[in-house]
């Protein structure tokens, strides 16, 4: 089974809130016949596109394959937070990269997110950034370890803008009590994902990128040029941008034996009126320390947007039931609320959690596996591939230098072996240990 089309339409957004508020943009023909391209892109995610954008600035002739819709993956179906750092911690970061490196990898961090911010601004695009991402803790121990490593980011890295909260600050943000403490980033934030995502696809095309929309890639002859081909044409390039994530399949299995797909769920209330308020005193969005995240923000129009539990297989299960669970017992007080939109996407995680950057050939670059922290970073790492097609492939270099192990049993054997991991941490959560 391809997971392009396990639970979607061919060509047609999920029916998501963020497909139901999306900005109006016209479809990308279909690729048809040969062509020619200095840069064939494969996926119009926030990776694509961004390498796209940045390589058509640049003069070069760009061409994007997407097999559905503009955003149609993660990149449209996401919490749409905007985090700061990597996505492990930089005490876990020094460790793995030493100091100076671990530096180097927030200060690329702290990029992203301005980088998100400025693309916005600079392209007009149909979506506002919302300063104020929450972390929300379950435990004394995990508040004393937030608080702790909020300090540590102000007095190694300069970062003042993390807002320490105790019981009482978290429960009068939240409305829930849930949660121990925690803390407010205001560095941080977030935005509507698919809007940006469509954002980003104005901005290529107007830049000089040729999008192609439906147009699944099922076959890469690796050479100089390479080819890429599609059921209705293919592109001869002299490079290859490898933008797929989750949606690879088999592709290129040197990534996939590094990269796995998982899927994670959402859903939106109907508007919340007045009882927004109680929910959210902040516009803020928020995640939880569960190792299966729980995560939220509150619409433009006051829905709860509340995304929770995971799958591994290729069907997605009862998506209300799923995300109903957690959802409820966070905020009990929603139970009689009404559930208008259900909807779940195939995201990319590593062994590690960091993200995979690879050089498959000398002419063909990827990047994946964001792990949940893609809004930013994936938008980061298409402008880094455009350097190193450049000829500067020194930030490239540094990110794919980060250890990038195989998951255990190959290609073949990853998800019964995930399924089981998983359903240990998920004891665990449950457990609260």
């Amino acid at each position: 089974m391809n997971l392009l089309y396990a639970n979607d339409r061919p060509g047609h957004y999920p029916a998501s809130f963020y497909a139901a508020t999306k900005a109006e943009l016209a479809p990308f023909p279909k690729l048809r016949g040969e062509v020619r391209a200095d840069v064939c892109v494969i996926g119009a995610g926030y990776t694509g596109l961004s390498a796209a954008l940045h390589l058509a600035q640049a003069g070069l002739r760009v061409v994007v394959l997407e097999a559905h819709r503009v955003g149609f993956g993660a990149s449209g179906r996401n919490g749409g937070q905007v985090g700061s750092g990597q996505r492990l911690d930089q005490e876990e970061m020094e460790r793995i990269a030493g100091r100076e490196n671990a530096r180097r990898y927030w200060d690329m961090a702290e990029e992203a997110k301005a980088l998100v911010k400025g693309l916005i601004a600079d392209h007009a695009m149909p979506c506002t950034f919302h300063p104020g991402v929450a972390h929300a803790c379950w435990h004394d121990r995990e508040v004393r370890h937030t608080h702790t490593y909020a300090e540590k980011l102000h007095r190694d890295y300069g970062y003042d803008q993390l807002e320490v909260l105790d019981r009482a600050g978290i429960r009068a943000l939240i409305g829930s009590d849930a949660y121990k403490g925690g803390e407010i980033d205001w560095g941080a934030g977030h935005v509507h994902p698919l809007n940006y995502a469509l954002g980003l696809a104005q901005a290529a095309a107007a830049a000089g990128a040729v999008i192609h929309e439906t147009s699944p890639v099922h076959r890469i002859d690796k050479g100089t040029p390479a080819t890429v081909a599609t059921n209705h044409g293919r592109v001869v390039a002299n490079h290859v941008v490898l933008a797929c994530n989750g949606y690879l399949g088999g592709l290129e299995p040197q990534v996939a034996a590094k990269v796995m797909p998982i899927n994670n769920f959402i859903v939106a209330t109907e508007p919340l009126g007045d009882r927004a308020a109680e929910i959210l005193s902040k516009p803020v969005a928020v995640a939880d320390t569960k190792f299966v995240v729980n995560y939220w923000r509150l619409s433009e129009d006051n829905r709860l947007l509340f995304g929770g539990g995971e799958s591994y297989g290729w069907k997605f299960p009862d998506i209300v039931k799923t995300v109903s669970k957690p959802m409820l017992e966070v905020y009990p007080q929603l139970r009689d609320a009404r559930i208008d939109y259900a909807w779940g996407g195939t995201l990319a995680i590593t062994m590690n959690r960091l993200p995979c950057f690879t050089r498959v050939t000398g002419n063909i670059l990827s990047a994946s596996g964001f792990s949940g922290h893609g809004v930013a970073l994936a938008t980061l790492a298409g402008k880094l591939m455009a350097e190193a097609l450049r000829g500067q492939a020194e930030r490239f270099d540094l990110m794919a230098a980060l250890p990038q192990p195989r998951f255990p049993g190959g290609v073949a054997l990853r998800w019964p072996m995930l399924v089981a991991a998983m359903t240990w941490f998920s004891l665990r959560d449950r457990l609260g240990i």
